[in-house]
């Protein structure tokens, strides 16, 4: 079936219950943006979406606070470039506006190519879920030890916008304690809210900073202590 005019006529224009993208339908390499359109929070055909739209999204599919959801609304728009106001996921797959090299689940964009894939690949998934350090959830320090090892594949390293947003990536998801590993494969394969999932608390924007922050600190001490090993 038809996702038309963004909603789906099986779960019904206002439910939030789960649907896979249909044929035709607009997605990003974003998988937290992909399961707020297959739950309904978004358009479900991933189009036409305003800033309004978005920031309504993000606070009520994943209890963002106002400042933050402005904050990766606005800053996203601004670096898609999109001045028409409206947009749909795939113009997030632009290569170096906001989607980067160096992703922890998805392949770097073909050479010559002005986007990028927005499928993950299931065995770059299975490679982050190895840095777990107990099996079964993912801290920020084990997100810290995936980025800084897959950022050592390139000789030259990312630039600091990106890497900045690379690590915001894992900074909102992953609580203190970490994340359960199924529950986060669930997210990012299936771009789908795991069963009975619902948010525990609201996500600020100091709280994202900070655990930016963590990440940031533990990739620095990770990547001084592997130059000391190569010595």
């Amino acid at each position: 079936h038809a996702h038309a005019h963004g909603h789906c006529p099986i779960t019904g224009a206002h439910s939030h219950a789960y649907c896979p993208r249909q044929h035709g339908d607009s997605r990003s390499p974003c998988p937290a943006l992909n399961t707020l359109a297959n739950h309904g929070y978004l358009p479900r055909d991933g189009k036409c979406i305003t800033p309004a739209v978005l920031i309504h999204a993000l606070r009520a599919g994943y209890h963002l606070s106002y400042p933050l959801a402005a904050f990766l609304t606005h800053g996203g728009f601004f670096l898609i470039g999109q001045r028409r106001r409206r947009i749909c996921l795939h113009d997030l797959s632009r290569h170096n506006c906001i989607e980067h090299d160096a992703s922890l689940v998805h392949p770097d964009v073909a050479f010559r190519d002005e986007y990028a894939p927005v499928d993950i690949h299931l065995h770059m998934l299975d490679d982050l879920m190895r840095y777990s350090t107990d099996g079964t959830l993912m801290t920020p320090d084990d997100v810290a030890r995936a980025r800084v090892a897959r950022e050592a594949q390139y000789a030259i390293p990312i630039d600091k916008v990106h890497a900045e947003i690379a690590r915001g990536e894992m900074a909102i998801p992953a609580p203190l304690r970490g994340v359960p590993n199924e529950m986060l494969r669930v997210w990012m394969h299936e771009e789908r809210l795991p069963d009975g999932w619902t948010p525990y608390h609201r996500v600020g924007l100091l709280h994202t900073m900070r655990m930016a922050t963590r990440l940031r600190r533990s990739m620095r001490a990770l990547e001084k202590e592997n130059r000391k090993s190569a010595r």
